[in-house]
């Protein structure tokens, strides 16, 4: 029997609203002191662990074939600096999604 796997896609700009299940959950924690929440299923990590982590060297992004119209001047620099320019457009690209992502409004209220 063949499974079926089932793909969710996420707007991060705009989460999904907490159950109130949920939110009596995160209540419940957050109301509680550091001393009583228990970490017996997370190890702890060494300060020694943190210094030689990397990110996951397995994960590779996905990548889409797409038609963009750029101007030609900034075309041509792309492709003055040597080869790479399409990588190029995809850093630049990606740090602007980055500092948009992170710069973003936080949804979540702090206890």
């Amino acid at each position: 029997m063949k499974k079926r796997m089932i793909e969710y896609e996420i707007d991060l700009a705009n989460p999904p609203a907490l159950t109130e299940a949920q939110r009596a959950e995160l209540q419940a924690l957050a109301a509680k002191p550091e001393s009583q929440i228990d970490y017996s299923d997370i190890p702890p990590l060494p300060d020694s662990f943190w210094k030689n982590a990397v990110r996951n060297p397995f994960y590779r992004a996905t990548k889409a074939s797409t038609t963009v119209r750029i101007d030609s001047d900034v075309l041509a620099w792309l492709r003055s600096q040597g080869k790479g320019y399409q990588s190029r457009i995809n850093a630049i690209l990606r740090r602007e999604m980055l500092a948009s992502v992170s710069s973003a409004p936080s949804t979540t209220k702090s206890a």
